[in-house]
């Protein structure tokens, strides 16, 4: 992918795969935005080829049946991989499950919530936002819900429902960060309202690994491209968060490049976003997800549910460089170092 006609093709389709990522992560994944057109590169073609993934995550094995759940429903938001995939990590868990998909236009969520209140299920798991929402406001049943990241502004949180975390832990991705780029001094973020306990653990993690990190809460895209325009200047990196309140494509695709102009390495949230002009990505694991949320049911069917943290973080990362970048913002070192696998898992 050292070519130009390569670079290009590979900016094009990752304008797409980012705004896919963005919709997915941040909204959990309502219909896709359209796409913007891709702004030309302010600076000399840098290689983007993307590394393969530098940490493999082992796969779990598969519980006793004596341990495997019963009676719960799985309602997605949609069809979309991010979804699915966490889905079917619960079916390893689960004997007697059903699913159900709220994208599908035969059936309103209200009929949907009629069957599973009438089905007597013990638990309800629901995966995206517009499955948490309608879960929480429709189920009779104890509610677990995943994949929101702004969850705050939904009123999801009551004390029939619990919620999973939408990020890996922050400070696995910090240790990483720092493990491939150790020059790595001043880190800049910034995030929409409400999200004081996220830039906590950030502030905590950044400092656990000699890292200044600055903060800026923003209120809209317009402002954030502002901030980061004043910011990116005074940093080193940049740590991107799905918060899709003020981020839009076109002012993400301008971050991104504006933050390769001054050598600014960014971390992002999908490895989608690596041909874009990320970093490295910090993504969560579908498989963690899924014992998460069967570690909440356990409690929940053990009538605990009081026990039970308001959002359960989750304990992995995947980790995936795009080692030809960083060697392109990184000319002077000598060599792009890469991760160990027992950095992943807490």
């Amino acid at each position: 992918m050292a070519g130009k006609n390569v670079f290009e093709t590979s900016r094009r389709f990752s304008v797409t795969a980012c705004i896919a990522v963005i919709v997915t992560a941040c909204t959990t994944m309502p219909p896709e935005p359209p796409v913007a057109e891709p702004v030309p590169d302010v600076v000399d073609e840098a290689p983007v080829a993307v590394a393969e993934p530098t940490v493999v995550i082992p796969a779990e094995p598969k519980p006793p049946e004596s341990k495997r759940l019963r009676s719960v429903a799985i309602v997605l938001t949609g069809r979309q991989p991010a979804y699915e995939n966490v889905a079917n990590e619960l079916a390893k868990h689960i004997d007697n499950y059903s699913t159900f998909d709220l994208s599908d236009k035969r059936e309103p969520p209200v009929t949907t919530f009629r069957r599973i209140n009438d089905a007597d299920y013990r638990a309800v798991i629901a995966i995206g936002l517009r499955a948490a929402q309608s879960a929480v406001a429709m189920s009779r049943a104890p509610v677990v819900f995943c994949q929101v990241f702004n969850l705050q502004d939904y009123e999801l949180l009551t004390d029939a429902t619990r919620g999973i975390a939408a990020l890996p832990p922050l400070g696995l991705n910090m240790a990483a960060w720092k493990s491939i780029d150790p020059a790595l001094q001043r880190v800049g973020a910034i995030i929409g309202t409400g999200h004081d306990e996220l830039i906590s653990e950030a502030r905590m993690a950044a400092e656990k690994h000699g890292v200044d990190l600055y903060v800026r809460v923003s209120q809209s895209d317009q402002e954030t491209q502002y901030i980061f325009k004043r910011m990116v200047r005074e940093i080193d990196g940049f740590w991107l968060f799905p918060d899709n309140r003020i981020l839009s494509p076109r002012v993400l695709e301008q971050m991104l490049a504006d933050a390769k102009q001054n050598r600014v390495r960014v971390a992002v949230f999908s490895e989608s976003m690596l041909a874009m002009g990320g970093s490295i990505s910090a993504s969560t694991v579908d498989s963690d997800i899924a014992e998460t949320i069967v570690g909440v049911l356990r409690k929940i069917e053990a009538g605990n549910i009081a026990s039970v943290p308001a959002v359960s973080p989750l304990t992995e990362v995947r980790i995936v460089s795009n080692d030809a970048l960083l060697k392109y913002l990184l000319p002077t070192a000598a060599s792009v170092p890469r991760l160990n696998a027992s950095t992943v898992k807490q």
